[in-house]
């Protein structure tokens, strides 16, 4: 059989875009399997604050497979190196099976690992480093990583332990010599969501009021009854740092609404700013907007699908 020319569907966009839907719809007409690229969705328990969706996956009666969820307990400390491979993989059973994987997320480092064919290392801890950064600010923190290069993952930056990672794999991969980059296997088509400013900032408002109401706030209690500190919440993630402040009586309901709801406007400002960057990186990003109605986004993605298998 000649192999297909798209082996890769790619879904990407900005927080509250409705990417799981269009995947999974995609997916159903498709044929295809969904690999997540959610950096937060791997792990169990942590459904409500991560967007774990799982009505989105049932389609015309019929739940569309997805992978890469559901796969670490909380505690754990997932990272890159880990999730290009499970995505390889996942990736290649799918394809093994004639069926077409579908990449869907907002996490843009992830996304673009497994679009770029980034080359992980295993990069080992540095117990002299740590100690060292130990006393240094976030901002004295920054300033050593941006002599590294430029930021390409600015979550890296608002937390001391990833950031501090993070110099330890920009100092250890620094130190290596260049090796020649593995031949691109993947052929990709990639899509976006993207919705104008002001209903982008509505669906946010929107949703963060449906996610607290659906028991956020008691996701996050018995996750920390379970023994997962306040120094973990806040690593993983934005609601989770937010709402444990209000469990502990650091910050009124009023308050870490006001400012979980600020923070995740500013979050997905800085995903679509990282998605431009793709694009400049070489990434072509056929871009869906939000406005249309699934029907029409899913006509235009399929017939993009059509074209590109057609290409000589």
């Amino acid at each position: 059989m000649e192999p297909r020319k798209i082996n890769l569907v790619a879904v990407l966009g900005h927080t509250a875009a409705g990417k799981t839907e269009f995947a999974a719809h995609l997916a159903g007409r498709t044929g295809g399997e969904i690999i997540s690229a959610d950096s937060r969705q791997v792990y169990r328990g942590m459904d409500i604050g991560t967007g774990k969706d799982y009505a989105d996956y049932l389609v015309e009666g019929k739940t569309i497979p997805v992978h890469l969820i559901d796969i670490m307990d909380p505690g754990f400390e997932y990272n890159l190196y880990l999730y290009k491979l499970d995505f390889l993989r996942v990736f290649t059973d799918i394809t093994d099976r004639a069926k077409l994987p579908l990449l869907c997320g907002g996490s843009g480092l992830y996304l673009e690992a497994v679009l770029r064919n980034y080359q992980m290392l295993r990069v080992p801890l540095n117990r002299e480093l740590r100690e060292s950064m130990k006393s240094k600010s976030l901002k004295e923190l920054e300033g050593i990583l941006k002599l590294y290069g430029p930021l390409h993952n600015v979550s890296d930056t608002v937390n001391r332990k990833r950031i501090i990672r993070a110099i330890e794999i920009a100092m250890y991969q620094s130190s290596l010599p260049e090796e020649p980059q593995v031949e691109e296997v993947l052929r990709p088509l990639v899509f976006g969501i993207r919705y104008e400013r002001n209903l982008r900032r509505e669906r946010i408002t929107e949703r963060l009021k449906k996610r607290l109401d659906q028991g956020m706030v008691e996701e996050v209690q018995g996750l920390m009854a379970l023994g997962v500190t306040a120094e973990k919440m806040d690593y993983y993630g934005l609601e989770y740092r937010y709402v444990s402040k209000f469990i502990l009586n650091e910050l009124s309901y009023e308050e870490m609404f006001l400012k979980l709801n600020t923070a995740i406007h500013q979050f997905a400002k800085r995903q679509m700013t990282y998605f431009r960057g793709m694009e400049r990186r070489g990434i072509k990003i056929h871009w869906l907007e939000g406005r249309w109605l699934l029907g029409e986004k899913l006509e235009r993605a399929v017939e993009q699908i059509r074209e590109a298998e057609m290409e000589q």
